[in-house]
């Protein structure tokens, strides 16, 4: 069940009237803050971390982002590389183990001419995926049906994280 402060909250309003709440990178934001359901990160590693997104494609979807605020992968050593796929293999583990997902993207939007909603912090997405899970809602409608709200998916993920 959403609870009213959930469903008001300040970040979905922005979200729904096209005005941002923070102007500054929505990653380097979240890092400040303790880890909870209201800054989504599950996991701080040594140079990178996982956050659920927060418009996501589907329940689970996380990004892995690197500490450093760089817009390309060429600006990242190789010890954050590593890490990156190293939290991407294993966020592709406790998707399996707590949605039970069956496939999945993997990828990375570089640049805001390929897609990038935060085109200067390059981080790398995981989404998991079931069979019929693009509905008549994304693909007519362009809307998204999740049966969870972020605090559940939050809670649920978390546990596999510590």
């Amino acid at each position: 069940m959403i609870r009213m402060k959930q469903l008001w909250a300040p970040w979905r309003m922005a979200y729904i009237e096209g005005t941002q709440v923070d102007s500054g990178c929505i990653f380097c934001t979240a890092l400040n803050q303790a880890d909870s359901p209201e800054n989504l990160i599950l996991f701080r590693g040594k140079n990178a971390f996982l956050i659920l997104n927060r418009y996501p494609y589907s329940n689970g979807h996380m990004m892995v982002v690197p500490y450093d605020h760089v817009p390309t992968l060429q600006e990242l050593d190789d010890d954050t590389l590593k890490e990156l796929m190293t939290m991407a293999k294993r966020a592709v583990g406790a998707l399996g183990a707590v949605y039970a997902a069956e496939a999945f993207n993997i990828g990375m939007n570089i640049g805001e001419a390929a897609g990038a909603g935060v085109s200067d912090h390059v981080h790398l997405h995981v989404v998991p995926r079931w069979p019929g899970d693009t509905n008549f809602m994304s693909s007519t409608a362009q809307t998204r049906v999740l049966p969870e709200d972020l605090e559940q998916t939050y809670s649920r993920l978390k546990a596999e994280w510590t």
